[in-house]
């Protein structure tokens, strides 16, 4: 195992990893003390990206990691390292809201998963609670996925598409998808085969970037949107969950249109076009965990 770590101080405008690993972003970090989503401070996280393990813990000045491999360039593209958090929020409006969000939950950043296990995760995440989202992805790691030993101890690598699409819809059921199981086998299904990839949509404009990923089974403008955003880099994406409707009601009933689309561009205008992802995970994370509204993304 290789050891190091990243000088706090060279990631502009601080990094917070409970809050970035925990935020509802990612399904594919697990802590060691499996006390996800508890609001414990502290604690050590781990993934496995491309066959390599790694394991991170932050102190007061530096991101210590251990792994298979050289991991700072691999966290830097992860955990967006190199943003300029306190750029990103000037850049945006001068609101109440997006302030208190902002101060309640600073060094958050959105993160850069890879884009099947991403679009997966978020396949699974209507009307769930983030908790029961992250449990249903270790279950499949756990079942599907292939066990890699670290120090004496077996960790699971999600899924490769081939993997899901051999699983049955029953197997897949047990996991707790419940109606989810065939949208997961027919996305799998589609991507093993060469027929459709989430990366398809890089490069395209915005819009057409949803559009594209639309075409996968289970997949609706919300979903691609969490895609663009949390995996293939287009930060002016803003998922219209459960969240940010509410507080479209209560902060910017001015941005309520007809319709997913239209709605979109005006909540995308309001908070600053360029960064708008940004501010709409910091408002997502700022209202989930004030319990403003009934839990259920």
């Amino acid at each position: 195992m290789e050891r190091g770590a990243i000088a706090l101080d060279s990631c502009p405008g601080g990094l917070d990893l409970r809050l970035t690993l925990e935020s509802g972003q990612s399904y594919l970090w697990r802590r060691e003390d499996d006390r996800m989503y508890e609001g414990d401070p502290g604690g050590r996280y781990y993934t496995i990206v491309d066959d390599e393990f790694v394991r991170v813990r932050q102190t007061d000045t530096t991101l210590e990691w251990e792994s298979t491999t050289d991991a700072e360039p691999v966290l830097r593209e992860l955990l967006r390292l190199d943003d300029d958090l306190d750029a990103i929020m000037a850049a945006g409006p001068d609101d109440p809201l997006l302030r208190e969000a902002y101060a309640a939950h600073r060094g958050m950043r959105i993160v850069n998963d890879p884009s099947f296990p991403c679009l997966i995760s978020f396949i699974c995440s209507a009307q769930m609670r983030v908790s029961r989202i992250h449990g249903m992805q270790t279950t499949l790691a756990e079942r599907f996925g292939d066990g890699m030993e670290i120090d004496g101890e077996t960790y699971h690598t999600f899924p490769t598409p081939e993997q899901l699409a051999s699983a049955s819809v029953e197997a897949l059921r047990e996991c707790s998808l419940g109606y989810r199981a065939p949208y997961v086998r027919e996305t799998a299904g589609m991507i093993a085969s060469g027929d459709a990839r989430p990366e398809d949509a890089l490069g395209l404009a915005y819009e057409d970037a949803r559009e594209s990923l639309t075409r996968f089974v289970g997949v609706g403008p919300k979903v691609a949107d969490c895609v663009l955003l949390f995996s293939l880099g287009y930060l002016e994406a803003v998922p219209l969950d459960t969240w940010l409707r509410s507080a479209i009601e209560e902060y910017f009933p001015e941005c309520d249109r007809d319709s997913y689309r239209e709605t979109s561009r005006a909540i995308r205008e309001r908070l600053g076009d360029e960064y708008a992802g940004y501010a709409q995970t910091y408002v997502f994370h700022h209202l989930r965990t004030a319990g403003t509204v009934e839990a259920g993304e």
